[in-house]
């Protein structure tokens, strides 16, 4: 139990390859993290400690997909929103959500909004969603809104940034084998150890939860000093 991370921050990375080696629509490997991943990563992240969970969901280049997966992955984020977050709610975890959500439909942005609202007070662990996000449009929409702000220095830009009142992730993993950040959290990643297993999303269990966290215990953290 000790030196656990206190946020863990996940690129959920190789739904699409999932399905495609099982022979299943690719919005299935999405379903499948929806419907059986998540809720019990975060229930057993709570048991051992973490206090901050944040699942990289839809970035703001995911538009750009084949227009049936986008469709899909709205229905998928109206069900999740729904059924599983409320899920969620009822075991005391706080929602919060990132990123640039006035692109998504109306519905989902107002129902967003509701659970975010609903869960505000909740205390066993807070289960950070990144919509629409992108580390460089975050850094962008945090500049214009210190246009108006003469006072430029860290703490500033971090008070604007969407995870102002989160801490910066000591842990981040990126499932499915590709060994890179594509702009996840580029501003609080500085000291964040990096994990990039081979198994996909899909496939993540509590056990290799706990794995990562082993490996990330057995690293020393310097901090540039």
């Amino acid at each position: 139990m000790n030196n656990i991370p206190q946020h863990i921050a996940i690129i959920m990375d190789g739904n699409r390859r999932w399905a495609r080696e099982r022979g299943l629509p690719v919005i299935e490997g999405h379903r499948r993290v929806t419907d059986e991943i998540l809720e019990p990563l975060i229930e057993h992240a709570a048991k051992r400690g973490v206090k901050f969970m944040t699942f990289w969901a839809w970035s703001t280049e995911n538009w750009e997909r084949d227009k049936k997966e986008v469709e899909g992955m709205m229905r998928l984020f109206r069900h999740v929103i729904k059924d599983r977050w409320q899920r969620l709610h009822e075991k005391g975890v706080r929602v919060r959500a990132i990123g640039d959500l006035s692109k998504f439909p109306v519905d989902i942005k107002r129902a967003l909004d509701d659970v975010v609202e609903q869960t505000k007070n909740n205390t066993t662990i807070t289960a950070v969603f990144a919509l629409n996000y992108g580390g460089r449009d975050e850094i962008v929409r945090a500049i214009r809104k210190l246009l108006s702000n003469s006072e430029l220095n860290e703490e500033t830009l971090a008070s604007l940034l969407d995870t102002s009142g989160i801490p910066d992730p000591e842990l981040i993993i990126r499932t499915g084998g590709e060994q890179r950040l594509s702009g996840f959290l580029l501003w609080q990643s500085e000291y964040s150890e990096l994990y990039f297993p081979t198994w996909y999303m899909p496939d993540f269990t509590p056990e290799k939860l706990d794995e990562a966290i082993e490996e990330f215990q057995s690293r020393k953290r310097r901090f540039g000093k």
